[in-house]
């Protein structure tokens, strides 16, 4: 199949112009006319300038444009032609490396976030209190026996008391048991204490009355 540049150039011979007629006409310099013709993509400046330039010579010649440009587009190595485009000809020399850099960029970023959320989460008890859920007794819970369950949940890791009663905590931070209390209104004080030192307390007000 023939190529552009030499329908170009066919063409161009058949109404007898020549390349300097054409080049006044178009407004297209003289070498990248030639370049076209003898298909020497290398020679021009840029691929939008390369298609402008196809367009424009093929609407001056009464050629058809759009199937002429898709031609031109399968011959056009544009890829290689970026590559060995003079610096400061093409803007697709400057988007490859900010394309780069905002990928670096949002790596790096991902990079930090993962870390820092890492950091937090290891070192969380270092900054705050632990935290401290109390489901029973209630507040004011009149309990009828000597004995009272006192259950929740708190970090695993800490160490939880109860009016001084150390009270074991299981691997998902709950907690249950059954501890003495005497009569009368009673005032329980919850104290979990994490490894860094950090306390939360808790009050937790009951009336105790056996065999009511």
């Amino acid at each position: 199949m023939i190529r552009v540049g030499a329908q170009f150039a066919e063409e161009r011979k058949k109404q007898n112009l020549s390349i300097e007629e054409v080049a006044k006409a178009t407004k297209i310099r003289e070498e990248f006319l030639e370049a076209i013709e003898r298909g020497d993509h290398k020679k021009l400046p840029s691929p939008a300038y390369a298609y402008g330039f196809v367009r424009n010579y093929a609407k001056f010649l009464g050629l058809p444009v759009e199937k002429t440009l898709a031609l031109f587009r399968r011959e056009f190595d544009e890829k290689r032609s970026i590559e060995v485009l003079p610096k400061g000809l093409t803007s697709a020399e400057f988007s490859i490396p900010k394309f780069k850099i905002g990928r670096s960029t949002f790596l790096i970023s991902v990079v930090l976030i993962v870390v820092v959320a890492f950091l937090f989460f290891q070192y969380r008890s270092a900054l705050f209190d632990p935290g401290l859920e109390v489901d029973s007794p209630s507040e004011n819970q009149t309990i009828n026996s000597l004995t009272v369950e006192v259950e929740g949940e708190t970090d695993p890791n800490a160490t939880l008391t109860v009016d001084g009663e150390q009270i074991p905590i299981d691997s998902d931070g709950n907690f249950k048991k059954q501890i003495s209390v005497f009569p009368g209104r009673r005032t329980l004080i919850f104290q979990v204490e994490n490894k860094f030192g950090r306390v939360s307390v808790l009050e937790r007000n009951i009336n105790v009355e056996p065999g009511n």
